[in-house]
């Protein structure tokens, strides 16, 4: 491995600077590709020698892929390709599927899981308090099922309990860059992750006075939790 990493030309110093650059958008684009998961940006640069600015390349790969059917985006930390959405209806007359998007949940669970997003890491138990219901240990292994949340480190109060955080897949499946994307609650209704109807167990407007409202959930310790989160995340 490590003589293999000897032998990769990053740099291409011996290339003209034109074929050079297309070399190394070949190189950024075929990594992305190939990979089933978002390319985080640091692995994408072991690609390209140190005088190629990253956002540059990527940006001539964004516009050379403008009238293609498909995308290069920012998502879960890392690039991926994503077909654009004007495509999604044609690939499901086609294959029965379209690009990944949110699973299926319940009111409950969706509620649940924009506790988390929002508080992580967070118990059960304050998660139930927030929204008023007990929320039982199944929602929670099924939200752990589809990989939208996962164990996070344990709280220090009686009982040191879980807690729990979201996952790089929550971050892939609803489109999030990292956590500081997490929009206000109205965008998430819109999205589909919170339903407006009916809401059956408190109003949604309660529940963002909760999320954003009290000293514990100010903007400065807002963003050292999603830092923290992100962190946790990535291990």
């Amino acid at each position: 491995m490590a003589k293999a990493a000897r032998l990769f030309d990053a740099e291409l110093s011996d290339l003209p600077a034109e074929l050079r650059w297309r070399e190394w958008m070949g190189r950024i684009e075929a990594a992305i590709f190939a990979s089933p998961t978002p390319v985080p940006r640091e692995t994408l640069a072991r690609l390209v020698g140190r005088a190629c600015v990253l956002d540059e390349l990527i940006a001539d790969i964004r516009d050379e892929l403008k009238p293609r059917p498909y995308e290069l985006v920012f998502v879960a930390g890392g690039f991926q390709h994503r077909s654009k959405a004007r495509f999604a209806e044609a690939i499901r007359a086609t294959l029965g599927v379209g690009e990944p998007g949110p699973p299926t949940l319940s009111k409950t669970e969706s509620l649940v899981i924009s506790a988390i997003a929002y508080l992580q890491p967070v118990t059960r138990a304050t998660v139930s308090r927030l929204l008023g219901k007990e929320i039982s240990r199944d929602i929670i292994a099924k939200l752990k099922r589809l990989d939208l949340i996962g164990a996070g480190p344990r709280i220090a109060e009686p009982g040191a309990p879980f807690s729990y955080v979201t996952t790089p897949t929550f971050l892939s499946v609803f489109g999030f860059a990292s956590l500081r994307d997490l929009p206000e609650i109205e965008a998430m209704q819109e999205a589909g992750l919170l339903d407006l109807a009916q809401d059956e167990l408190m109003p949604v407007d309660s529940l963002d006075n909760r999320l954003t409202d009290g000293d514990d959930f100010d903007d400065d310790s807002r963003d050292q939790a999603f830092d923290a989160a992100d962190r946790l995340a990535a291990d």
